[in-house]
């Protein structure tokens, strides 16, 4: 807040305050969080502060209030103004509208205007007004936001006819929410055919199904939507059938399901592949866009384009988390009104279903994904979750169309999910993974020759990585496919040095050989498919998009798209995208222990008060103290020194002990009699996973142990790295 004055003048005010007075007043202008304006009888300011932080006064001294707030109507406020003046009593909270010159939008303030008496009381003429101003324009969005979401429950879901559930749905939302709402829902849809499953398939027609513009821009281009807002005419543009343009907005948010919110204006690259689009956006004036999927059970059944034009407040997230509630609401009615009963066509749900179906947040990765699927690709991405808060971070591909492709990478990706799980390197993950291809290629080679699979050859590639949080490692082994990009924090961009190892279906036999590079806290990870590189300067764009700052992950994701050249989706391709961090040091304990029969006890007596610290329940911690005293005694009894115990707090308990023996304990079933053998039976009870993983300096043992759900969203609010839940 900014404190400004000027010296008395023709304008100031009659008398003048003593020094407690003038203390009183500047306090009140500097500290306090109300804006606050003192008004000569003339209406015109002599003293304020501003509402809004990061806005200044100081250059609207002099002038009259309705002219530095700018208000909507400034004459109303001026009579009121006068009215106070003359001694007809304050007027509290009044709601009015207006603008501040360096803050951009409207803004909507509650004013209220106390007359300043002077010495002669009320009889005396005013010495001027005192009005205080309170910016309430996010308490009114959140209102207006409250009552279209409220608009769109009372509207939606009371016809069983999918255009009426839609121009339903676009009433409630026009002019409450946004100047225009266009619902195109896919051709088959509307004839009562089952929605296919996301991502929309390439050149599948939406036919528009309703739209609405407020009286502003309602005589507006048809191309952005026409017809029924509140109080207009019925929807003239109803029908209108379109084929999505790649690389837009539109088609991005059909392709993996997700909601963007798009600032309309120049610069933007993707209105070059849609012009019908660009000239509608241009003609309405619209300069602000939110693209929402109608999905329903992870199938499509159309897209909501909502835009805002002319002087309304662009969107903003919290609009786009509405945008998303709604359009879940419309799409349970279309749903409803189409009495969705059948199953998922399995033609259309093969390849999505074999690939995650959600992003899987984890412990210190941010990780983004970016699929362009070509016709059957095989293309495939994962992220999988490693002891010790480690990432594996895997994308491959299988060559060839059509189901038979989309099963070969289904395969692929469940062996190597259950290879990660190993914890093997990434080396020896590949080796296994390519025996495994091997044998499906002896399969398909002993088919009769009558199958058209016998002769058909086979291809894949596959890159795996593991990202180490606490050393802050990469380790990266490829098969036959690109190598990863990284791009460190000053935005250099530079491919990781790694040999190149055979293709997982080929006849070479060469062994694969990893490379390890560290990386800076919030490097970036670009794993993608051989396709995505291809065309005209297709690896010089991609370099130089991810080299652009403070960008999210999914914006570089679709910066790449963007970039691409026009035949990059034929084949189809994958990207994922993974920003590392760190476990923070808070959530992580770790003790060097003796080689000593009494460790375990002292273990124990660590691990309560480090576990009572993090404030977890005693169920969990005396399961946590039991399964540290059997780790721990089974190293003193058979490892050697060094002797660690590491525990992890985040979405789950990890206890990791470490030793310096390469030789792993085995799970027994002990007998009645026997008084030994019933260490890790037990640990296997109490935790939900438990392993041992190899290194150079020994072994260590680890178990991972469920959290309630209170204590496991608490880990997640305190980490400092990246990633999230398993």
């Amino acid at each position: 807040m900014s404190d400004a004055e000027t010296a008395a003048g023709p304008g100031a005010l009659r008398g003048g305050p003593d020094q407690l007075d003038e203390a009183l007043l500047a306090t009140l202008f500097t500290q306090s969080a109300v804006g606050l304006g003192v008004l000569d009888p003339r209406l015109r300011l002599v003293r304020a502060n501003s509402p809004v932080e990061g806005d200044e006064m100081g250059e609207y001294i002099g002038h009259r209030f309705t002219e530095a707030f700018r208000l909507d109507d400034p004459d109303g406020t001026e009579q009121l103004m006068k009215r106070v003046l003359a001694g007809e009593g304050p007027a509290r909270d009044r709601l009015v509208r207006g603008r501040l010159r360096h803050i951009p939008g409207d803004r909507e303030f509650l004013v209220s205007v106390y007359r300043l008496d002077g010495p002669g009381g009320p009889e005396a003429p005013a010495l001027g007004l005192l009005v205080s101003v309170v910016d309430v324009t996010e308490r009114q969005r959140a209102r207006a936001r409250n009552a279209a979401l409220t608009a769109v429950r009372d509207a939606v879901g009371g016809s069983l006819d999918v255009a009426a559930t839609c121009r339903s749905f676009a009433d409630a939302l026009v002019p409450g929410f946004a100047d225009l709402a266009v619902v195109e829902v896919v051709d088959d849809v509307l004839r009562g055919a089952d929605p296919p499953v996301g991502p929309l398939p390439p050149g599948t027609p939406l036919r528009r199904a309703a739209s609405g513009r407020c009286d502003a821009f309602r005589d507006t281009a048809e191309g952005a939507g026409e017809g029924a807002g509140e109080g207009g005419s019925r929807d003239r543009s109803a029908g209108v059938t379109r084929r999505l343009a790649a690389r837009t907005p539109y088609a991005l948010a059909t392709t993996d399901l997700r909601a963007r919110l798009v600032p309309l204006g120049p610069g933007n690259p993707w209105p070059a592949t849609d012009p019908d689009g660009a000239r509608a956006v241009a003609e309405t004036g619209a300069h602000s866009l939110i693209v929402v999927p109608l999905t329903l059970r992870g199938a499509v059944l159309g897209l909501v384009s909502l835009y805002r034009c002319g002087a309304a407040e662009p969107f903003d997230e919290d609009d786009v988390s509405l945008a998303v509630s709604a359009a879940t609401r419309a799409a349970l009615g279309i749903d409803n009104a189409r009495r969705y009963e059948r199953e998922h066509v399995i033609a259309s749900t093969v390849q999505r279903r074999l690939l995650p179906q959600a992003e899987r947040q984890q412990a210190a990765v941010d990780t983004a994904h970016v699929l362009l699927p070509g016709r059957d690709s095989g293309c495939w991405f994962d992220t999988i979750a490693l002891s010790g808060a480690r990432t594996a971070l895997v994308v491959g591909g299988v060559a060839g169309e059509g189901l038979q492709s989309a099963i070969a990478m289904g395969q692929l990706r469940t062996v190597i999910q259950a290879l990660a799980g190993l914890d093997l390197e990434p080396e020896e993950v590949l080796a296994r993974l390519k025996d495994t291809a091997d044998r499906l290629a002896d399969e398909r080679a002993a088919l009769p020759p009558a199958d058209a699979l016998q002769g058909e050859p086979m291809s894949a590639g596959c890159v795996y990585g593991v990202y180490d949080p606490f050393t802050r490692t990469c380790t990266v082994a490829r098969a036959g496919h690109p190598a990863p990009l990284i791009v460190g924090p000053d935005g250099r961009v530079v491919a990781l040095d790694v040999p190149e190892g055979p293709g997982l279906f080929s006849t070479d036999s060469a062994l694969f050989a990893p490379a390890t590079v560290t990386l800076e806290v919030g490097s970036l990870l670009a794993f993608c498919t051989a396709e995505l590189l291809s065309g005209d300067r297709a690896a010089e764009r991609i370099t130089e998009t991810l080299a652009r700052p403070g960008r999210s992950l999914q914006q570089l994701g679709d910066d790449i798209v963007y970039a691409l050249p026009d035949d990059t989706r034929s084949a189809g391709a994958a990207l994922l995208l993974a920003r590392t961090g760190t476990v923070s040091d808070h959530l992580v304990a770790t003790w060097d222990l003796a080689q000593d029969p009494t460790t375990p006890a002292t273990a124990r007596v660590l691990v309560r008060d480090r576990l009572q610290g993090w404030g977890l329940d005693e169920d969990t911690v005396e399961a946590t103290e039991l399964i540290v005293s059997e780790l721990v005694t089974n190293a003193v009894r058979y490892g050697t020194p060094p002797l660690r115990l590491r525990l992890l707090l985040d979405s789950t308990l990890t206890c990791e002990v470490h030793d310096g023996s390469p030789a792993s304990p085995h799970l027994r079933h002990a007998r009645t009699v026997d008084e030994g053998g019933r260490g890790l039976f037990i640990v296997s009870r109490l935790a939900s996973h438990w392993g041992a993983r190899h290194g150079p300096d020994g072994k260590v043992l680890w178990t991972e142990q469920d959290l309630p759900e209170g204590e496991r969203n608490g880990a997640k609010g305190e980490r400092s790295g990246a990633g999230g839940e398993r």
